[in-house]
């Protein structure tokens, strides 16, 4: 965030969240339709996507393996190894490994 350029891109991204809102029902409906493996990661501290966004993925697929770890929005900045190892056994377990 300390690059001159990132205010402003990170402002950019924030703004056209609402076009990845408008297409959540798409996203639901894929995740209803195949099934896939999901893995989410999630902040439980994060007061942005809050915890509940975490626990939806369940009600498209019950499947879904749900982390919630103690750390906030940027939780790679604070718990890289326990989400790289996570992340390593869900592909593992998944055969994508």
């Amino acid at each position: 965030m300390s690059r001159s350029e990132n205010a402003e891109k990170q402002l950019d991204l924030i703004f056209d969240y609402q076009n990845n809102v408008k297409m959540y029902p798409l996203f639901q409906q894929y995740l209803r339709e195949y099934q896939p493996p999901v893995l989410a990661a999630w902040g439980k501290n994060d007061v942005s996507f809050i915890p509940e966004g975490a626990n939806a993925f369940k009600k498209d697929v019950p499947n879904a393996e749900i982390h919630l770890l103690d750390t906030g929005h940027f939780a790679l900045e604070t718990h890289a190894n326990e989400i790289g190892e996570l992340m390593w056994a869900f592909l593992k377990k998944n055969g994508i490994l």
